[in-house]
């Protein structure tokens, strides 16, 4: 048999894993619970024998893996340092230390998962393996992450990709999860979109199908109402989309990547959402038209172990 990567993406229900060729084509993929039992101690060890288990089957062996790379939903240091993973219970662990140990010496490098997901997209998926790239991912946060050069810019404290707290709204009064005011989490992720929507219906007496739906509306709701004409659902949009276009124009002037890329749930409305964040990015970046193009990303679930084996790569 020939060489092999893995890639490995830890998240807090399940851990994906993939096999990919030295080209980064991908082979073969799987998924695992992640046991948080014990405070986590089991979760590298089950990747561990998955990994062996699943190269016996395939009839690999230790000697035919490149490395492994893996990512986790936390702060990584440069050193491999974990302090602290809230989601899965860890606390001062050296993670790829550890699978290397349990793998016999085989490389493994390590890195954190909204990093990590925008290298894969950057190199695979929406960013057509532009080597420059800003990621955005829309989910129940909104996360990121920053690749120059084709490498992780997570910068000297571990803050760089935090797109989600960069502060775009002065007259917000109520606080984010990160002890800040105006975050662009509490607009443009998932859960903002439904506090917007809520603002928008208490402020306003115009008829709208969110109404009818109470506690039980969604971002999608919101989205695919607006996209069918609900014209308070589409002011909810707008709204979001004047927002992110906002933070993507600031992050053009200080990076000037080729790309920027939008992931996560919330960019399931397609191009309903991107055609209003292009306009809003167009309008605050007057300065020039020659400037990175944003684009949806491609590879969905599977972002996390693109990336994760682009790290041994």
């Amino acid at each position: 048999m020939g060489k092999i990567a893995v890639g490995v993406d830890v998240g807090g229900t399940t851990v994906k894993l993939g096999f990919f060729s030295p080209e980064g084509e991908l082979i073969q993929k799987w998924e695992i619970p992640t046991d948080r039992e014990s405070g986590g101690a089991n979760i590298i060890p089950d990747i561990a024998s998955s990994i062996q288990k699943t190269l016996e089957k395939g009839a690999y062996k230790l000697e035919d893996v490149i490395g492994v790379g893996l990512d986790v939903p936390g702060p990584v240091q440069p050193t491999g340092y974990v302090e602290v993973c809230v989601n899965l219970f860890w606390k001062d662990r050296y993670p790829a230390r550890e699978l290397s140990e349990l793998l016999q010496g085989v490389r493994v490098e390590i890195g954190n998962d909204a990093n990590v997901a925008a290298l894969g997209e950057a190199w695979k998926g929406g960013g057509e393996g532009a080597q420059d790239a800003v990621m955005l991912t829309l989910g129940t946060g909104v996360g990121g992450g920053v690749i120059l050069g084709g490498q992780i810019v997570s910068g000297r404290h571990g803050l760089g990709g935090e797109i989600g707290h960069i502060h775009v709204r002065d007259e917000e009064a109520e606080a984010c999860n990160c002890g800040g005011h105006g975050c662009l989490e509490q607009i443009a992720s998932a859960t903002g979109i439904v506090r917007e929507a809520k603002r928008k219906l208490a402020e306003s007496e115009e008829a709208s199908a969110m109404r009818a739906l109470g506690e039980k509306l969604s971002a999608k709701d919101v989205c695919d109402l607006g996209r069918a004409g609900d014209a308070l659902a589409d002011e909810v949009i707008e709204t979001v989309a004047r927002y992110l276009g906002l933070a993507i124009s600031h992050l053009c002037l200080i990076v000037d990547p080729e790309i920027f890329i939008i992931g996560g749930g919330v960019s399931r409305a397609g191009s309903y959402l991107l055609d209003k964040i292009k306009k809003y990015y167009d309008m605050y970046t007057a300065i020039s038209s020659n400037r990175g193009r944003v684009v949806l990303a491609e590879l969905g679930n599977d972002a996390g172990i693109y990336g994760a084996v682009r790290l041994v790569l």
